[in-house]
Parts: structure tokens; C-alpha cells; sequence
């Protein structure tokens, strides 16, 4: 018989219940007992909706990061918060984003942990943090409490837990000093939460390695050798678990350690499969995560059965079948949709119809294919519906895609020729103060675009709504001094769906939110077929913005490598070809704002590292077509206009030659949770453009003092010639308040002025 089982499920609730219940518990307006209660109860759903599961993942729930949970049941805090008032919540919320609640006092306000993207996806975790005298020290409790409470619902619970190699491989050191001389350490603490986890009853634990599908030195492999046998008495069934990927040269690597089954991404990496079957010994499970945990398209359960079949026959109990990867990527219930459009429903599976189809699978094989026969033809039906679908493909964008040529992607001018043009127009000064995009969403803001969709009212009324809110916004940017202004994107819900509303291709859902950290959640709309521009998107809004100021107003645009990388993206063609179909859309509102008067654009690829594959041997590749689409989209305007880029949240060091590349006049970049770390690149590369670090981390309640965004400043100037640094916050600021804001951004200008003027006195 086939064992299903699942690798991870999606913690924030079908209606965002995790969402709401942490942004009450941090402005307190619920009690800690009530957060849990919350937890409790979003626990016990999802395990109701895994039940016919063999094997049911515990321990993939967190209040923000399973990372961040590691950190904690490996007794690894940071030294900022020992010792402070509060729990163990307390101080988990502190490490996650600065302080725990609204009223947190000021000494128990601290830096928040660096954050970083998870592998080549969307969600992003809190980095460990590691030195020298880092001890561990075990601190189970909150894994075994969720054990207890799963086999009081009748679950039969396998544990899911970050392995140690991949734990290490995911944090820094801050002295410098080597990570793995903590692996000793480290793995003799989860030798003792194995024993904790066989005393409680447990059987199969899930340990994540998701660094067997990277390209590892000697020293790593090595890692992974030296702990897996050092761990190889363990109590409990060691169920080795890697995704996102092909092993490659590390598959036989993978099938040596000494574990009693391995789960590999079968979708990624089916062609490996054979081999693994051969080389696997045969005491060992393999599990094959069969179903895209990535992507939303419904599976085509008969060629996935087909191609099961012998390896059924091969392997009998052995064979175990899953989900690629944790489900956490994709959205909860496709029944949630009820105004979906009928035809591209029929195309698509979320996590529970995930769940579904690896359900019909096993009951296929542990029964033949006449078990259900009749869902079988269904799924053959919808699959065919779709690729027949006459919505999918336009020749008109075929033909623009194939008249692209080599001069769409350059400037007229070389850098150094366009900034003079730049400075002449603009007249900025020295450090220049802007922000990226966005500022507060207020409750009014929110309920204002919803009462327009729903028709409440009018499109003269929300149009005058919308145009009150960029007028506050400018002027309160006015008031504070800042010097190149943005209309504040009142109008946009999100910066990936509001441009795919616009666009042909796009269809969206409502209730499709995927968790990116924390209480952010995402609704990434899904591409479904060729993409193209009906008009202009915000020509109307920057204008009436410009209008109101002197100043240079940036026009606000997502750039095409980020839509693609955050929408769900069609499977039936290169993901290269959608991103240029994007890149020509945004290519067509670049020249729209520039006709328009505006002076300043900035196109944003935030997630442009994101979809970079996961091993260097595959980097250029991506990295040719990813730059290729930015500079279509960016660099058909005259020379005395400026571009702007921003990127967040990832390491940018080892790309750095392609980010270049792109040819932004100006990038902006976060920089201030890692202390700008991100900078060290600059010591050895010559950036030849501007560039904006970021001094106001966004993503924490905490304001910034003029004298720390002095001291990071400074750090910059170390690598990059003051005139070519700009001043801003390391995101957009649609999370935050207007209270938080202002003062963060005000102490932004002094410092500003500050750094000017004692520039002025070493000249």
C-alpha cells in the first residue's frame, strides 16, 4: 500500500486568521491567551483538513517563521534580548520585528533579526544568528504541546523539523567565525529532542535538508555526513526530506546517508528518479512529492499515474507519495472562490485540492485505476479544456515578442553622460531624501477600494477619495522636506495585482493569500495566458500627483522580473517568454509617464534574486534573460530621464556585475537590518551608478534615530562616493502608520542635512 503524507500545510487560515489575530495581539487589542487560543484553533482546522492523510506534518505552524522557531527550540537567541522583561513570545516578536507589542517599552526595543528569502521563494525568514561562544540548549515544549494536541484529535503526527546542516547553512556568524565548528554542538541537542520525540510516542520525523539541492563544497557534504551518522541510533524514523530542486551531484550523497527513507521533489526532479530507485537501499522509503507544492495548475493525474505505476510495482510499501514541498506557497481552498471565473477555476488545485489529488493517486494504485475511473476522466477533461483554450495564446503578442532586437535594451547614453543630464534637470542635493513607493494603507484607504469593487460607490467618488489621500500624501512629504516626492499608491492593493487587474493574461482570486513573513500576506494573481497592455495603468494618478508640487514625483511601476516571479505563473511555455511579454507592458507605461512630463520612474524588481536558480551552474542563464527584460522595460526613455530600481530582502553580493547590468541610474536597496552588510561587495566592485541603502527598516515598528542612519551612511561612504548616495527608507511604508512614519522620515531629512554640512566642512 502507498503511504500519502504531506510536508507542510499553509498556518494563516482560509480567511487570514493568523494575519488578524497577531496584528490585534501586537496593538493589544487581544491577550497572549487569546493569540494562542488562535493558534490552537487554526491547528486543529488543518489537521481536520489532512485527515485521510497516513502521516500528518506537526510543527510546520509558527506565529512567524519556522526558522525563527527553530532558532528558539534550539535555545539560540540573540544576545540583544536575554535578560529582558517578558516571555519566550516576547522575545521571539523581538528577534521577528524589533519590539513585541505597540506599547513595548524602550528598553525592550532591539534590532529585529536579519531577513532573507527562503531558498528561491517568496517567503522570506528570520537569518540565525551565530558567533563563537553561541551555545545551544533545548526547548522543546512548544513541538511536544502540538504533538500532544494533534493525537488528541485522532492524527497520526509526524513532526517536521529544520535538519541541523541546513540550520547552520542558513545563518551568519557576526565575528566571523566558522559556523560548522558549532556543528558538534548543535547536533548533540537534536540527539536529545529525538529522544524527547520517541518518549512521546512519535515514530517518522520529518528533517528538512533543502541544501541537498544546492551546490555544496567538500566541507558541507562533509556536514551532512559526519551528522547523519552521528544521528543514525536515533529513536525515531529519520524521514530525510529535501525540495525546491534536483539533488544532482548530491544524490548519491543523499542515498548513503544513513536514514530510514528519503523524500525527493519529484516534480523538479523526475529525471532522477530511476536512479534514486536503483541506488536507494532497500530497507530504505523513498517518498516522491509528485504534486506541484509551488504552482496552482491542477496535476494530470493519468501521466503522473502512468509514470507511477512501475515504480509502484517496484517499490510496494515503500513508496511513499507527497506534495513536492511544503504547501506554505500556495493558497488554502479553491472552494473559497465562488466568483472565479468557471473555465480557469477547472485549471486550478490549492493546497486541499492538492491534498485531493494525492489522494486519488494512492487510491488508484493501492486499488487500480477503475476506483476512480470516473475522477480520472475529469481531470483528463479539465487539462484538456485548458491547453485547447482559445484564451491562452494572442498572435498579435507573439509577433511583438518576435520583432524584440538587441537595441531595445540599451540607453542612448552611457551613465556618465545621462547623470549630468540628470542633475541639471532634477537639482538635487547632496543626498538626496526619497522613499520607495508606498506610504500608510490606512483602514479608510482599504474600505474605500473595497466599497468601489463592491459597487457602493461610484468611480467619480472613489476617484476624488483616491486624490485626497495623494494630496496628503504630497503634502505631507512637502512638510518633511524630502526631496524627490511619490503620490503614496493610495489606489493600489498590491504592487503585483494592481498591475495585473490592467492587464490582459491576469486573472485574480479572493481569497488566494499566501503568507510571506509574518502577518504580510500576498495574494499573487495567476498568468494564465499572453500578457499585454489594454492602457495606460498610472499616468492619470503620477500626473495629478506632479501637479500638486514643484518637486520631482517619481512614477511608481513593478518591473517585469518581479511580476512574473510573483505571480502563479502558466507551465506551458518558458518563463523567460512571460517576463519579456511583461517587460513590453511596462515598456509601453515607461514611455506613457515619461510623455506625460514625469522626471523620475522607478520600476522595482524586488524579486529579482528570488528567481534565481538555486545552483550558479544555472545563474547566467536566468540572469541574461532576467536582465534582458528589465533594461526592454526600462531603457527606451530620453537620457535626462532618470530610472530607479529597488530590491529588498536578499543578498545581492553575488550578483552584483548583473544588477549593474540592468543600468538603473539609481538602485535602492535594503541594507539596514544587516547593518549595511549587503555593502561589503563594493569594497572589491566598482558600482558605476547611484545607489540607496536603506537606513529605515520598514518591516519594524521601531523609529530610527538621526544618529543611526548617520552611522550607516557613513558606512556607505566608505564604499560609494557621497555623490552618488541617496537617503531612504529600505521599503515601501504601506505597513506602517502615519505616527511611525513621520518621525522615522523626518529624522531621515536631518540626517541628510547632517551629513551635508559636515561634508561641506572637510572640503
Amino acid at each position: 500500500m502507498v503511504t500519502i503524507h504531506n510536508l507542510g500545510f499553509p498556518r494563516i487560515g482560509r480567511k487570514r486568521e493568523l494575519k488578524f489575530a497577531l496584528e490585534k495581539y501586537w496593538q493589544r487589542q487581544i491577550s497572549q491567551h487569546e493569540l494562542l487560543d488562535t493558534g490552537v484553533a487554526l491547528r486543529q482546522q488543518h489537521w481536520q483538513d489532512q485527515a485521510a492523510l497516513d502521516l500528518v506534518p506537526v510543527g510546520d505552524f509558527s506565529f512567524y517563521d519556522q526558522v525563527l522557531d527553530t532558532s528558539f527550540l534550539l535555545g539560540n537567541l540573540p544576545a540583544r534580548v536575554r535578560g529582558l522583561p517578558g516571555d519566550a513570545l516576547d522575545n521571539y516578536f523581538r528577534v521577528a520585528r524589533g519590539r513585541a507589542s505597540s506599547d513595548e517599552a524602550e528598553c525592550s526595543c532591539v534590532q529585529a533579526g536579519e531577513m532573507t528569502k527562503w531558498f528561491d521563494t517568496n517567503y522570506h525568514y528570520i537569518v540565525p544568528e551565530f558567533d563563537q561562544d553561541t551555545h545551544f540548549s533545548l526547548n522543546a515544549e512548544r513541538l511536544l504541546e502540538q504533538i500532544q494536541e494533534a493525537r488528541q484529535q485522532g492524527v497520526t503526527a509526524k513532526p517536521v523539523i529544520i535538519g541541523p546542516v541546513t540550520y547552520l547553512w542558513l545563518g551568519k556568524t557576526k565575528d566571523g567565525s566558522d559556523k560548522l565548528a558549532l556543528l558538534d554542538a548543535l547536533v548533540a541537542v537534536y540527539a536529545r529532542l529525538f529522544k524527547s520525540l520517541a518518549e512521546a510516542g512519535v515514530e517518522w520525523l520529518q528533517i528538512d535538508e533543502p541544501i541537498l539541492v544546492t551546490e555544496l563544497s567538500r566541507e558541507w557534504r562533509h556536514a551532512l555526513t559526519k551528522t547523519y551518522h552521528t544521528l543514525q541510533s536515533s529513536p525515531v524514523k529519520l524521514l530525510l526530506t529535501s525540495y525546491f530542486g534536483q539533488l544532482q551531484d548530491n544524490l548519491r550523497l543523499a542515498c548513503e546517508l544513513p536514514v530510514a527513507g528519503l523524500h525527493v521533489d519529484a516534480v523538479n526532479a523526475r529525471e532522477e528518479v530511476p536512479k534514486l530507485v536503483d541506488w536507494l537501499p532497500s530497507h530504505k522509503v523513498l517518498s516522491l512529492g509528485v504534486i506541484d507544492g509551488r504552482n496552482i495548475w491542477k496535476t494530470n493525474l493519468n501521466a503522473v499515474l502512468a509514470w507511477l505505476q512501475p515504480l509502484h510495482a517496484r517499490l510496494q510499501n515503500r513508496l511513499w507519495l507527497a506534495p513536492s514541498c511544503s504547501l506554505l506557497h500556495v493558497p488554502v481552498d479553491l472552494r473559497s472562490e465562488g466568483q472565479l471565473d468557471g473555465e480557469i477555476r477547472s485549471w486550478l488545485s490549492f493546497a486541499i485540492q492538492k491534498l485531493d489529488e494525492l489522494q486519488i493517486l494512492a487510491k488508484a494504485l493501492n486499488d487500480g485505476p477503475e476506483a476512480v475511473a470516473q475522477t480520472l476522466a475529469d481531470n483528463a477533461a479539465a487539462i484538456a479544456g485548458r491547453k485547447a483554450s482559445g484564451r491562452v495564446h494572442d498572435q498579435s503578442v507573439k509577433t511583438r515578442i518576435d520583432s524584440i532586437d538587441k537595441d531595445m535594451g540599451k540607453r542612448n547614453s552611457p551613465y556618465q553622460k545621462r547623470s549630468i543630464l540628470q542633475r541639471e534637470r532634477l537639482d538635487l542635493p547632496l543626498f538626496p531624501t526619497t522613499t520607495i513607493g508606498s506610504f500608510p494603507q490606512t483602514r479608510e484607504i482599504r474600505q474605500t477600494r473595497r466599497d468601489y469593487r463592491a459597487g457602493r460607490i461610484d468611480e467619480e467618488t472613489y476617484r476624488a477619495a483616491m486624490q485626497n489621500e495623494i494630496e496628503h500624501c504630497v503634502r505631507e512629504q512637502m512638510d518633511l522636506e524630502l526631496d524627490v516626492l511619490v503620490h503614496g499608491e493610495p489606489e493600489r492593493n498590491d504592487m503585483v495585482e494592481y498591475f495585473g487587474e490592467q492587464l490582459e493574461g491576469y486573472v485574480f482570486t479572493q481569497y488566494g493569500w499566501v503568507q510571506s513573513y509574518g502577518s504580510r500576506c500576498v495574494k499573487p494573481p495567476i498568468i494564465y495566458g499572453d500578457i499585454s497592455r489594454p492602457r495606460a495603468m498610472t499616468v492619470a494618478w503620477i500626473q495629478y500627483a506632479q501637479s500638486l508640487t514643484g518637486k520631482p514625483m517619481k512614477g511608481m511601476l513593478t518591473g517585469p522580473v518581479t511580476m512574473l516571479n510573483w505571480s502563479f505563473v502558466r507551465d506551458d511555455h518558458p518563463r523567460s517568454t512571460t517576463c519579456l511579454q511583461l517587460a513590453l507592458a511596462i515598456r509601453d507605461e515607461v514611455l506613457d509617464l515619461e510623455q506625460a512630463g514625469i522626471r523620475i520612474i522607478q520600476i522595482d524588481e524586488a524579486a529579482l534574486r528570488e528567481g534565481l536558480p538555486l545552483r550558479r551552474s544555472q545563474w547566467d542563464n536566468y540572469l541574461d534573460w532576467a536582465v534582458r527584460a528589465f533594461r526592454i522595460a526600462a531603457n527606451a526613455v530620453r537620457d535626462e530621464t532618470q530610472i530607479h530600481t529597488h530590491m529588498c530582502y536578499s543578498e545581492f553580493n553575488d550578483i552584483i556585475e548583473a544588477i549593474a547590468a540592468m543600468d538603473a541610474d539609481v538602485i535602492t536597496i535594503e541594507t539596514s537590518r544587516s547593518d549595511m552588510e549587503l555593502l561589503d561587495v563594493f569594497d572589491a566592485f566598482h558600482y558605476p551608478n547611484e545607489i540607496g541603502p536603506g537606513v529605515y527598516d520598514i518591516h519594524s515598528p521601531n523609529i530610527p534615530t538621526v544618529e543611526s542612519i548617520v552611522a550607516l551612511m557613513n558606512k556607505a561612504m566608505r564604499r560609494i562616493p557621497a555623490e552618488r548616495l541617496w537617503v531612504n527608507p529600505d521599503c515601501g511604508l504601506k505597513t506602517r502608520t502615519w505616527e511611525e512614519v513621520r518621525p522615522a522620515l523626518r529624522n531621515m531629512v536631518k540626517a541628510s542635512v547632517r551629513l551635508s554640512e559636515k561634508l561641506a566642512e572637510t572640503c
